[in-house]
């Protein structure tokens, strides 16, 4: 039962049984040296008690007042009291036994006599004091030697409690050394020994168990870990070059997953992206013929995209599948990749595969989002079966065209929204801007042709004044939609775009400008930075319309909420008032604010110029973001949202 005990137990044990021996004996130590400690005190008070004896009969003889007498009577009670019932305290305590018990006894019977006889009135007899007194000391000597031969017996039990501890250590060292050895540095030995073997190549090495403690359990499974090493020692090359057979497998897998990806991040039209994935995963695979189909949006018909070394007879029959009509192309929504055996020429599935020597299809599903897009299909003229790793990699290539194909789809249709945004926004400009001018110069000449057939000279030179001046008008809005399509943003910092659009405003007009640039900001997006350039835009095209300005300056304010003030010398015009295309101007640069989610405020009073201030939000972002986001280098207009109110223009 000990042997089967774990270690800790062991040692528990043995140190509790050490510890109760080791408590034991110091306590029976102290209890003796306490005896001692009050017998040596009680021994000291019967000395003492000797000594009152004979000062009590000197005082008699010397003829003492009585009262001094009775003071020593009174100290000596008290010193035989102290002797009776001891002092905790001092400590001060006789050691009893029956010898003492008798001998106080007898201290007790004379020092009645004598004690009567030192309280009478009358003086005892000299003689007779001395007599009693030599009688009450032997007496208390006897007391004291009883006393003293009890302290000789504690004495020596002290004295063999101290051998029996010393004993005791040297027993507990011995029996705590053969209890490490026992327990701790043979096994470890034992094991140490163990492990040198099997370093050494001697898997058949066992160590014997012959406990149930921790080191009975490393030793057993120590001799697990040998056998099995033993044991996979025996099939080791075995097992490395299948380890290596599956390690090749899987780099070769990964090399084809990120060939097959690189390329399909390459591919630029739909074409060339099926037929290069067609070509590699048959590659990969070793198949003998590969195809991919595109189905329809209602999976009724599939379309085979591209193939590679698919069969001249079978390619005009399977350009479109209708769907079940063959094993390929009847993918249900939760299809998975399967392997299709060819069993028979007459089945009508697989007959066209049949006929051409084919005897497995490997039918992939393309699927993207839960959506099943088509598939791709894998001929073999040889019995396949898919591994679970090959089962993944075709799901993993499947999905990446899937991908792939759905990215150009998406970028065909991005570039045909872009080229529908630019001719929105190209319809809206001429229309706010030349349109506008065109009709104005019809109605001018309408009256022109009305003053001449009347032979109104005055409306006829009037007439041809408001067409010059509409031509010229004319001329600056083409100029200013050129400059507006020709405008560069940088989402680095729009500072550079602000001052080109000053020089063109400054050579299209031959007005002086400036800009003064303040503070520090993050950098605005580029969406946001087309915006900001529009507003300038019109409110610069304002001015060279309507303002009458020498002199234009572009104040700039970095922050965190970004402000652009645009300010004429101009004549000025009360802003509450509807002042035609002017008005219109205005209701375009708060259109295209608010957009950003900016504000547009305009501060004019007649003849001391305008003032434009456009404050941004802390966070800009456009309100409507279309698939051609503008990017560093790209060109006005923003291709934005294709619902943009009619009316807004750049």
């Amino acid at each position: 039962m000990f042997r089967t005990a774990s270690l800790s137990t062991k040692l528990i044990r043995i140190g509790t049984a050490l510890l109760v021996v080791a408590i034991a004996s110091i306590g029976l130590t102290l209890w003796v040296t306490w005896q001692l400690e009050g017998g040596a005190a009680a021994v000291n008070e019967a000395g003492r008690m000797r000594m009152q004896t004979w000062r009590m009969a000197s005082a008699v003889q010397a003829d003492v007042a009585r009262e001094d007498v009775r003071g020593f009577v009174r100290q000596f009670d008290g010193s035989l009291a102290l002797l009776r019932s001891g002092d905790s305290n001092r400590p001060l305590f006789v050691p009893w036994d029956v010898q003492v018990h008798a001998r106080f006894s007898v201290v007790e019977a004379l020092w009645e006599k004598h004690r009567q006889t030192l309280l009478d009135e009358a003086a005892p007899e000299p003689v007779a004091s001395i007599q009693a007194a030599g009688n009450f000391v032997d007496a208390i000597d006897s007391l004291v030697l009883a006393i003293e031969q009890q302290l000789s017996r504690l004495t020596a039990i002290l004295n063999l409690f101290q051998f029996l501890m010393m004993a005791l250590a040297i027993g507990g060292a011995v029996v705590m050394l053969y209890t490490g050895y026992m327990y701790v540095i043979n096994p470890l030995g034992s094991l140490r020994q163990g492990l040198r073997k099997v370093e050494a190549g001697e898997f058949a090495t066992r160590i014997e168990v012959d406990t149930g403690d921790e080191f009975g359990q490393v030793a057993a499974g120590f001799n697990r870990m040998a056998s099995t090493l033993q044991s996979l020692y025996g099939d080791l090359e075995a097992q490395v070059e299948a380890k290596t057979r599956r390690i090749d497998a899987q780099r070769a897998r990964l090399e084809a997953l990120y060939g097959v990806s690189a390329f399909l991040g390459q591919a630029s039209t739909i074409d060339d992206l099926a037929r290069g994935f067609a070509q590699r995963v048959r590659t990969v695979m070793k198949a003998d013929a590969a195809a991919v189909r595109w189905a329809d949006e209602a999976n009724h018909r599939y379309l085979m995209l591209a193939s590679d070394r698919f069969p001249p007879e079978m390619m005009e029959e399977e350009r479109s599948l209708l769907a079940g009509a063959c094993a390929c192309g009847s993918l249900h929504p939760d299809a998975r990749t399967r392997v299709i055996p060819i069993l028979s020429h007459e089945e009508a599935p697989v007959r066209h595969c049949a006929k051409v020597g084919f005897e497995t299809v490997v039918s992939v599903p393309i699927r993207l989002q839960q959506r099943l897009l088509g598939e791709f299909d894998l001929f073999f003229r040889a019995p396949v079966q898919l591994s679970v790793e090959e089962t993944e990699l075709l799901d993993a290539l499947a999905s990446h065209l899937a991908s792939a194909l759905e990215g150009l789809r998406a970028a065909a249709l991005e570039r045909e929204a872009a080229v529908g945004d630019e001719r929105a926004l190209l319809a809206r400009e001429l229309h706010d801007s030349i349109a506008q001018s065109l009709a104005f110069l019809k109605i001018q000449l309408q009256l022109l042709r009305t003053a001449v057939e009347r032979g109104q000279s005055e409306k006829i030179q009037k007439a041809l004044d408001e067409l010059d001046v509409g031509l010229r008008e004319s001329i600056g809005d083409v100029r200013e939609l050129l400059v507006h399509f020709r405008t560069r943003t940088n989402t680095g910092d729009i500072e550079q775009a602000l001052q080109e659009t000053l020089q063109k405003f400054q050579h299209q007009t031959g007005l002086p400008t400036e800009i003064q640039v303040s503070g520090e900001g993050l950098p605005l997006p580029a969406d946001v930075q087309v915006q900001v350039l529009h507003v300038v835009q019109e409110a610069l095209s304002n001015v060279r319309k309507h303002a009458g300005a020498s002199r234009v300056l572009l104040e700039v304010s970095k922050g965190a909420a970004w402000r652009f003030l645009v300010r004429d010398n101009g004549q000025g015009f009360d802003a509450t008032r509807n002042h035609g295309q002017s008005h219109v101007g205005m209701k375009i640069m708060r259109e295209r604010a608010s957009r950003i989610g900016a504000v547009v405020e305009v501060v004019s009073t007649a003849g001391e110029g305008t003032t434009v201030m456009l404050t941004l939000p802390p966070h800009p972002v456009a309100g409507t973001v279309a698939a051609g986001r503008p990017h560093e280098h790209d060109e006005v207009p923003y291709r934005g949202n294709p619902d943009e109110p009619e009316g807004v223009r750049a």
